[in-house]
């Protein structure tokens, strides 16, 4: 480790081989985007929650949520044709919004996929102890569970993308299907009477009472950007990364929809609701039992288990590219950009990563933290109040670049489009933040926590870009700059800046 603390504070001198080029193809990008968003989990575990606020309205909600993300991907796919960077919204900032906004979302980035993927073991760990217990009768502690996840995910993750995206696959077609199964068998059934349009009509889903679900329903998309965080790896360029966007927010936003509604189909329109306040645990693991046959139930219990593993592996590689971008403009130790020579995984920012979950299972073991209202909502609650920041930033960054340098595109892409998009994700921020004890169930001061993280992220970015402007200029201006045109491990290495020996030496 002390060597690569010292490579880190040496400058640009690192030794890097890049990421892998050609790595994914459209399918796998496909995949391993939509895993980070482990739909089997969300519709059980977190869609009761959105009955519970929303009623009838969730299903008219997830297509409303889905036509704002579209609007946000007409802008990210476009510029996306121009700046091709695995650090996604940090580069995006940075080219419209200037390198001290860039700075910050990048640390405030770091800070969201770490909240999102560390939390994630507490699901995890839950669904482990549930089913070692029924099937083998072993009662086990929750964290031994999400220690083993951990040691796992670290080493599939180290094994490179390829590696990944093949188990993601595999593990997102069975959540898939199972989810579809359930519909098709409601369906098959008639629910508690004819189909109702309710759950659609714009009374309904426009309801100004509706302001909380919206903030909880935008968080189904979490995730969906990973399809330009993989743009460096990905064959076929822009547009392979336009087709996965389109699909990922098109699948999950009708998909939603259309499982929603389902299960307001098989409790009622007036009912679901309350269903909803009274189990919310059982409110869909109690339909598999009823309308489908009793091994499809327990088989589920299976794969809400491989569902939170494969949205902690979607994650971690996720939060490892940032880190790798941030390391390779020297926004953080640039040993982060270390990649190892056979995989080209980052290998060093998923060590470290992985060794910053370990902490804080460790610090939630010692302190008693439990691992669902604890380490899953407060982290998830952070998590995406930092990721709907920078979908609101990105988009606007997106109108300011391409109108200032590609106007050529188009008045739909170049502004109208992500402005919309912007100006919508800004009003889902608010939203999210006058109703974050949803979020996180937590108490004031929990919540006043978890909003000086998000803080502290931001100031330290800010500050960091600032230090960069004054003591090493050179860095500063090449902030957000890198372009993946070119494979970095056949450019001749950067030159080490010199600094002066009086000062402080950096990163």
């Amino acid at each position: 480790m002390s060597d690569i603390l010292q490579s880190g504070s040496e400058g640009s001198d690192t030794a890097t081989t890049g990421l892998a080029r050609n790595a994914l193809n459209l399918p796998e990008l496909v995949f391993t985007a939509m895993a980070a968003l482990a739909p089997l989990t969300l519709v059980v575990a977190v869609m009761p929650l959105h009955f519970f606020v929303g009623g009838p309205a969730v299903p008219g909600g997830y297509l409303v949520a889905a036509a704002v993300m579209g609007l946000f991907a007409v802008g990210l796919t476009t510029i996306m044709r121009y700046i091709r960077n695995t650090g996604a919204f940090y580069a995006i900032i940075v080219r419209g919004l200037g390198k001290v906004p860039g700075s910050a979302s990048a640390l405030l980035a770091i800070v969201a996929y770490n909240a999102l993927q560390v939390s994630t073991y507490g699901a995890l760990g839950l669904y482990a102890a549930d089913v070692v217990e029924q099937v083998f009768g072993i009662d086990a502690p929750w964290w031994l569970y999400g220690a083993v996840a951990l040691v796992l995910v670290a080493l599939l993750g180290y094994r490179g993308i390829t590696a990944s995206a093949k188990v993601l696959t595999v593990v997102l077609t069975l959540e898939m299907v199972a989810l579809a199964a359930l519909a098709v068998a409601i369906l098959a059934d008639g629910g508690t009477g004819p189909l109702s349009l309710t759950p659609f009509s714009p009374s309904t889903v426009l309801d100004p009472s509706n302001g909380p679900m919206y903030g909880l329903i935008f968080g189904a998309f979490m995730g969906f950007e990973s399809t330009v965080i993989y743009s460096e790896e990905t064959a076929g360029g822009a547009r392979t990364m336009r087709r996965a966007t389109y699909a990922v927010v098109a699948v999950i936003g009708v998909f939603y929809a259309a499982i929603a509604y389902v299960i307001v189909s098989a409790y009622g329109v007036g009912d679901i609701a309350t269903a909803a306040s009274e189990d919310p645990a059982g409110l869909v693991v109690v339909l598999f039992d009823r309308y489908t046959s009793a091994w499809v139930g327990e088989l589920v219990s299976v794969l809400l288990l491989l569902s939170a593993f494969a949205a902690l592996l979607a994650l971690h590689n996720a939060s490892n590219r940032y880190a790798f971008a941030l390391g390779r403009e020297r926004l953080i130790p640039s040993a982060f950009a270390r990649t190892h020579p056979t995989t080209r995984s980052p290998w060093v920012a998923g060590l470290t990563q992985s060794a910053v979950a370990a902490v804080v299972l460790v610090a939630c073991v010692a302190l008693d933290v439990d691992p669902y209202l604890g380490l899953l909502l407060w982290g998830s609650a952070l998590g995406f109040l930092g990721i709907i920041a920078l979908w609101a930033l990105c988009a606007l960054a997106a109108v300011v670049y391409m109108r200032r340098h590609h106007p050529e595109v188009g008045l739909w892409r170049s502004a109208v489009a992500p402005l919309l998009a912007a100006v919508a994700l800004a009003v889902v921020f608010v939203l999210v933040i006058a109703n974050f004890d949803l979020f996180s169930g937590g108490t004031p001061a929990v919540n006043a926590t978890l909003f000086t993280i998000a803080a502290l992220a931001v100031v330290g970015g800010v500050g960091r870009a600032l230090y960069l402007r004054a003591r090493v200029p050179e860095v500063y201006a090449r902030l957000g700059t890198t372009d993946a045109g070119a494979d970095p491990a056949d450019e001749p290495a950067d030159e080490p800046v010199a600094e002066p020996t009086d000062e402080p030496r950096t990163w």
